[in-house]
């Protein structure tokens, strides 16, 4: 061995070699501790966390949408229902490719481009994640069949069957129980998040007419349920569940029966009938000709209807009855006879002589009687009877514009009656104000007469001219009217209880000289009557006519001719239904309104004598039934 050869140091080997095993122990230790206080972090401090992220991969909320209360007539008859429909929906989350599966959607059923339109449209809207959205409604079975054999290779698409709203009679109340359609951007970036969260699951709202007025109590509330699915997102099974809570149901005042017989009346014509019980207020008859099939609205009208229905120039989405804004004519002269024996202007029994035309003191203008000729002699009960306009030309003179305009907002001119029902118009009931604000002129005499006989600056609806014969009926009893049972009778004190009886007794009469007497304007439609009826007929000039050019309505079109108007009430000596109608038009309100007045009053007075009847049976055997 070499002098200059190093000797091996075994114990400097074995310190180096124990130094690295510790500190490779110490270094696996270290890596076990961390490794152990992330488990301890995962599993302990935030295993409740990653165990509901875990279960949200499988765990699903589903809205359960309620299902939406019915609205029934009077009798119990259906006017709103819910029937099942089957529709195609699509999860969006649970489809890798929306357009592929749309196409091969399209392969097995019809899918129309509007369809898809609607489709996208509503899948931008606001929604839950993995909340169903409508492709297709009322499936065929044929279409459901083709759709379950294929459904493996449909991930995301589903057939779910839902209650749709349906009316059972299609026009008969489009324009009073309207109609709900599909929820729209506007109306759902309006939502607030509660509303938001009530429509979860529903896809329609109530658009029009009681449909919308009471949406909060017919659409009830929202139920959920947790359901488990597998990764193409198909369900499993229900984890648990809230039930919805169903809407209220509505019973109406409005009797189809007499809802029909008004109908068949207008005979196809243009114009409204409103038909008011006089007690409650409830509105027994709601009709504006034409009308039209609400059922096209529920899930989605299409392009050719809803042009049809947009473009038709007798406007039958309008509603005539609430909206309709028409001079009342002479419809209003009794409550403006009442006003002067009010006012004390001028005597009942006071007689002058009419022309066939009126002058003012100073003026060269004839302010015409629809009478050419006059009526020689008359007195205020003969001005009604016969409609006298020269009359009310003086009466109105006497009274003033600001005693007319106080005396007729007492029967509710000129304002909304608060019946419930959005969309009702006010009317005009003209003064001095409202022409130095609308028009920046100051109040004529002239302005006053026209007042006076129901025409001028005067608009009303046939729901307002409805309810002031309902108030003289009353004899100053204002009721608002309502359409739904459930709400309470709205009685309005006013000043028109003062009036004394003897003058309500002397309109009422003077209105029952109308249709029952030789020389009535309606007498006509009262021959062969069963009961009493007290009314007023009315013509509404459409087009203009020239001081001294007679009206003939040949040398008019059809649509410029005057309208025709009548209001009554039955039985007069207790009376328990007023009715109003204009038939656009139609030119004679003796001739074409009172008819259709007294088909409704004798469908109501039928309609009434029915119940009793069954009450009284029920009332004789009720007790043997009971027992039973």
């Amino acid at each position: 061995m070499s002098e200059h050869q190093t000797l091996k140091d075994h114990f400097r080997e074995a310190r180096i070699f124990r130094h690295r095993v510790l500190f490779i122990a110490a270094f696996m230790v270290l890596m076990f501790l961390v490794l152990f206080g992330q488990f301890y972090n995962l599993q302990v401090l935030h295993h409740s966390n990653y165990v509901t992220q875990s279960e949200r991969n499988r765990i699903h909320v589903r809205p359960l949408p309620p299902t939406r209360g019915l609205i029934y007539d009077r009798n119990g008859q259906l006017l709103a229902d819910n029937r099942p429909s089957y529709t195609l929906n699509i999860i969006k989350e649970s489809v890798d490719d929306l357009e592929q599966s749309l196409d091969l959607v399209a392969e097995l059923i019809e899918v129309s481009d509007l369809d898809r339109e609607k489709f996208y449209r509503r899948l931008s809207q606001r929604r839950r994640p993995y909340e169903s959205v409508p492709l297709r409604y009322r499936l065929s079975e044929e279409e459901i069949a083709r759709i379950a054999v294929n459904e493996y290779r449909l991930p995301g698409v589903e057939v779910e069957a839902q209650l749709v709203r349906y009316y059972p009679l299609a026009d008969l109340y489009s324009h009073s129980v309207g109609y709900v359609g599909r929820i729209n951007e506007r109306e759902l970036t309006s939502f607030t998040e509660e509303e938001y969260q009530q429509y979860a699951g529903t896809y329609t709202i109530g658009k029009i007419g009681l449909e919308r007025q009471y949406e909060t109590q017919l659409l009830g509330e929202v139920g959920y349920q947790n359901v488990e699915t597998n990764a193409r997102g198909r369900v499993l099974r229900v984890v648990d569940q809230i039930d919805p809570k169903p809407g209220e149901n509505l019973h109406l005042y409005l009797d189809s029966e007499v809802q029909k017989a008004g109908l068949a009346a207008m005979e196809g014509r243009r114009g409204a009938i409103v038909a008011i019980e006089v007690d409650t207020g409830g509105v027994v008859a709601m009709v504006s000709s034409p009308s039209y099939n609400p059922n096209l609205f529920v899930t989605g009208i299409s392009h050719t209807d809803y042009n049809a229905l947009t473009q038709s120039r007798d406007l039958p989405l309008f509603n005539r009855a609430i909206q309709g804004e028409y001079p009342p004519g002479s419809t209003v002269k009794p409550m403006i006879a009442l006003g002067g024996l009010y006012y004390q202007v001028i005597d009942p029994s006071l007689s002058m002589y009419d022309r066939g035309y009126y002058q003012l003191e100073g003026e060269e203008r004839r302010y015409r009687d629809w009478k050419r000729g006059g009526h020689g002699q008359v007195n205020m009960r003969t001005a009604i009877r016969e409609s006298c306009d020269t009359y009310y030309y003086e009466l109105a003179f006497r009274m003033g514009i600001d005693r007319l305009h106080t005396f007729g907002s007492f029967f509710g001119l000129g304002r909304p009656t608060g019946i419930d029902i959005p969309s009702e118009r006010s009317g005009n009931w003209p003064s001095r104000e409202w022409k130095r604000r609308a028009r920046g002129l100051p109040w004529f005499p002239g302005d006053t007469l026209n007042v006076g006989i129901g025409q001028g600056d005067v608009l009303a609806t046939p729901l307002q001219l409805a309810a002031m014969t309902a108030t003289i009926a009353n004899r100053g009893r204002w009721v608002t009217p309502r359409l739904v049972q459930e709400q309470p009778v709205e009685a309005r004190p006013s000043a028109l209880q003062d009036v004394p009886d003897g003058q309500w007794d002397f309109i009422i009469g003077a209105m029952e000289d109308v249709v029952h007497h030789p020389r009535g304007t309606a007498h006509r439609a009262g021959v062969g009557l069963q009961f009493r009826m007290a009314g007023k007929s009315g013509t509404a000039q459409v087009v203009g006519i020239a001081q001294d050019e007679k009206y003939d309505s040949d040398k008019l079109a059809e649509r410029h001719r005057d309208h025709a108007l009548f209001v009554g009430f039955a039985p007069a000596d207790d009376p328990q239904i007023a009715v109003a109608v204009i038939v656009e038009n139609g030119e004679g309100g003796s001739s074409e309104g009172a008819p259709v007045v007294r088909k409704v009053i004798e469908a109501y007075l039928h309609q009434q004598s029915l119940l009793a009847a069954a009450s009284a049976d029920v009332a004789s055997s009720g007790g043997d039934d009971v027992r039973r």
